[in-house]
């Protein structure tokens, strides 16, 4: 059985950071391009930040220079690292699994950045 379990999110002030964790089971991590995703309340979800298989990453502009993110295959995980957290950051954040013919995706972590 596939897990994708989210965790980390939280209620931040501006300015603040948070760092989502997504602990993976059930596929070869290594072998899976990773992502996080962002649902903002009336909004689709877009991705923001991924990492494929070989450590290459790549950002949304809105995140680009504030969000990091990175993989441990040792423990199947990846992790997003967001600072300076803004407003227009608020939203549910997803992991999604990637092995380039089958997808999954995490339940969500809320994420609340206040003014």
């Amino acid at each position: 059985q596939v897990q994708l379990v989210e965790s980390g999110g939280g209620l931040v002030q501006a300015g603040g950071s948070l760092r989502l964790s997504c602990a993976v089971s059930g596929i070869i991590f290594s072998r899976n391009h990773m992502g996080w995703y962002r649902q903002a309340p009336g909004k689709q979800r877009e991705l923001i930040a991924g990492i494929t298989s070989g450590g290459n990453t790549n950002y949304a502009d809105s995140v680009k220079g504030r969000f990091t993110i990175s993989r441990d295959n040792a423990k199947n995980t990846v992790y997003l690292q967001m600072n300076s957290l803004k407003p227009e950051d608020t939203g549910v954040y997803y992991c999604n699994a990637d092995s380039g013919w089958r997808e999954y995706w995490g339940q969500g972590t809320q994420v609340t950045v206040s003014s």
